[in-house]
């Protein structure tokens, strides 16, 4: 057994695991946070998609011991004083999800988008950028029009002194 520590959703957790698990395995069964999904267990379809230190990891193919000293966020982790996530808003208003199995990975993937490209994404950007996430349900249209609706809300959310991201040059 190894031993890792890191931050989960802003909790400091320590946990003794094999030094084979994965991320999805430490955080869906030591942290009982089953919103992160496994879907492939080959990190193509990105249900298990989480932050680690601000950035989208798929959580299947990333060792547990990997993220030692790592800030890691979770779907669960995005809503904030019972208040959704600008992005999971959008998802529930836009009808982003159907059977809402890729939905967690998703969202995580769009909030990623955002933090790299900035609050205007057009569809074809949002379209590219979610290579890797796949949907088996809902043809992506209105995952489309979720994230282009929760990309603006995030931009009109108090940014508390930060900069927003910069779209990136094409």
């Amino acid at each position: 057994m190894a031993s890792v520590s890191l931050t989960v959703n802003g909790r400091a957790v320590a946990a003794n695991v094999d030094p084979r698990t994965l991320l999805v395995q430490l955080l869906r069964e030591n942290q009982r946070l089953t919103g992160t999904h496994v879907g492939c267990d080959t990190s193509q379809c990105g249900a298990c998609v989480v932050h680690v230190d601000g950035k989208a990891v798929k959580s299947c193919t990333t060792l547990a011991l990997s993220c030692e000293g790592a800030a890691v966020t979770t779907i669960e982790g995005l809503a904030t004083d019972g208040a959704l996530h600008p992005m999971q808003e959008a998802f529930r208003e836009h009808h982003g999800l159907q059977c809402g199995y890729c939905t967690p990975g998703m969202i995580m993937a769009a909030v990623d988008i955002v933090n790299r490209r900035g609050f205007s994404l057009d569809e074809k950007t949002i379209r590219e950028d979610l290579d890797g996430n796949i949907c088996r349900c809902t043809g992506y249209h209105n995952i489309v029009k979720a994230i282009a609706a929760g990309a603006e809300a995030m931009g009109g959310r108090s940014m508390a002194g930060k900069e927003p991201p910069r779209q990136a040059a094409e």
